[in-house]
């Protein structure tokens, strides 16, 4: 009889503990699924200085970024995606500008790059011989994600957080891409 009662009770015990690990597992698979999907792209360019100067965590890999965004800037576009737990962040914002001013940017920032490429995206840059990432064409008008060939990227600072084997598994770029043709500067930054 008591061994009886005892495994009407053990039976019941595992039950609930069953129901409850079900449920919790259910709840946690629900939140997780909803969160790892693709993390939203911010491209309303209302919230640059928003996201430049408090979405950003470190402020030295958007420095090169302007703080404002230029008077008489001509078509502005912006892509910024906070990312999600380890996947990658990046913030961009593409603008025309007097070419003048383009020129401008583009002698002084090619005295201080560490990489130059010509056209094309990260993919591409990174598989050169001493490659680095740079970034996709995330403010592009069409679909394309890479630069065409009119851009220059510049990349400013490439730096690997990841291991022996597997160097550019972490890290960050950050630079800007200038199409002298359009009058056109893409400032970028990238987190992975």
């Amino acid at each position: 009889m008591q061994q009886s009662l005892f495994v009407k009770i053990a039976t019941i015990g595992l039950l609930s503990v069953g129901s409850f690990s079900v449920v919790t597992g259910s709840f946690l698979f629900t939140k997780t699924s909803s969160n790892t999907g693709t993390a939203q792209i911010i491209t309303d360019i209302s919230r640059y200085q928003e996201i430049r100067n408090h979405k950003w965590s470190d402020i030295n890999q958007i420095k090169h970024f302007p703080v404002d965004i230029p008077d008489g800037a001509k078509v502005v576009s912006m892509a910024y995606s906070p990312g999600l737990m380890q996947g990658s962040s990046f913030l961009q914002i593409r603008f025309q500008q007097p070419p003048e001013q383009i020129q401008k940017l583009l002698s002084n920032y090619r005295k201080i790059a560490v990489h130059q490429y010509q056209g094309g995206d990260t993919n591409n840059h990174i598989n050169q011989a001493n490659g680095v990432p740079a970034t996709f064409f995330y403010t592009s008008k069409s679909a394309a994600e890479a630069f065409p060939n009119t851009y220059q990227i510049l990349v400013l600072k490439a730096q690997h957080q990841g291991k022996p084997g597997f160097k550019w598994n972490q890290g960050h770029s950050y630079g800007v891409a200038i199409d002298s043709s359009t009058s056109e500067i893409v400032y970028w930054v990238e987190k992975w």
